[in-house]
């Protein structure tokens, strides 16, 4: 039997006021040639949502090994709270390395963020949450993906249920897609899951004809679609926003769409308007991709 007690709980009282965003999943160390950096892409967005305002939390399993007590201490370490359950299994890893800044992943098997379970606290924080981000990859394990379901289930209608797909090798199936695109009202992907979208889903042709099919099925109120090289979009029912991309010198793109993803989502809690979020997004995602890893801390012209 497995391990799996709440080992690691940080709330601070003094920061209820702010919106509570909670990234849900995955937390890790890529395994960069430069060193072991932090990662997984909610624990990602949940960082960028604190430097922009948030009291941010993530939910996430560790080891009991070097690198779970490691991983702990660097979270704390970056004022960053964290609800870690303790896990028999090991703490996560990623091998990473980088073809022309673009990364490529080596995603570890059986490792403690797959074990994630339910729990009295876990439900208390989905009913206290103001914004949720959530992936398909910490659901390629039945439990992992049963707790996060769950999770999703209790939130209130009017939390903010932001899905990055973040499809990444064979981890993820049309079952998943589905039951995670019902489950959210906010959906961020880039425009390679976007084609798988369309061929598991059978979307019409063309753009913008995908997101409203998508929106639509899916009730979704918000789509934000990122085109690396050739920009991004933010799709709605009523606006269509369209930005290119910056010309920078790009350090690596790793952990710049999960900055994305946080600048939406207190963008949407902040009720600016869409083109607004989305210039405020565009400028910290380029700004990320110039920093080496996910969680550069962000310059004061951009927290706002």
């Amino acid at each position: 039997m497995k391990k799996q007690n709440i080992i690691i709980t940080q709330i601070n009282a003094g920061m209820m006021k702010k919106p509570k965003v909670i990234g849900l999943g995955e937390v890790l160390w890529d395994m960069l040639p430069s060193g072991n950096q932090l990662g997984g892409a909610p624990a990602n967005v949940a960082f960028h949502a604190m430097q922009l305002g948030a009291d941010a939390l993530v939910v996430s399993a560790i080891g009991d090994d070097e690198l779970g007590v490691e991983l702990a201490n660097t979270l704390s370490s970056m004022g960053l709270q964290h609800s870690l359950q303790q896990s028999s299994s090991e703490t996560g890893t990623v091998g990473v390395h980088l073809e022309n800044g673009i990364p490529m992943y080596s995603i570890k098997e059986g490792v403690a963020w797959d074990e994630i379970r339910f729990s009295n606290e876990l439900d208390e924080l989905a009913r206290t949450a103001d914004a949720v981000c959530f992936g398909t990859l910490a659901q390629r394990n039945h439990v992992s993906r049963e707790t996060i379901q769950l999770f999703l289930s209790r939130l209130s209608p009017d939390v903010i249920c932001l899905c990055d797909l973040n499809l990444r090798q064979h981890y993820y199936t049309k079952e998943t897609i589905i039951d995670s695109l019902k489950a959210c009202n906010v959906l961020k992907i880039n425009d390679y899951e976007l084609d798988v979208l369309s061929s598991l889903l059978r979307l019409p042709n063309g753009e913008e004809a995908k997101l409203q099919q998508l929106a639509a099925d899916f009730r979704l109120n918000t789509i934000a679609l990122t085109k690396g090289s050739e920009g991004s979009l933010l799709y709605t029912a009523d606006e269509l926003s369209y930005i290119s991309a910056k010309t920078i010198t790009v350090a690596d793109t790793i952990g710049a769409g999960d900055s994305f993803s946080a600048a939406l989502i207190m963008g949407l809690i902040q009720k600016k308007s869409l083109r607004h979020m989305h210039e405020h997004a565009t400028r910290i995602s380029a700004y990320v991709c110039q920093q080496h890893g996910a969680m550069p801390v962000l310059p004061k012209e951009l927290i706002y």
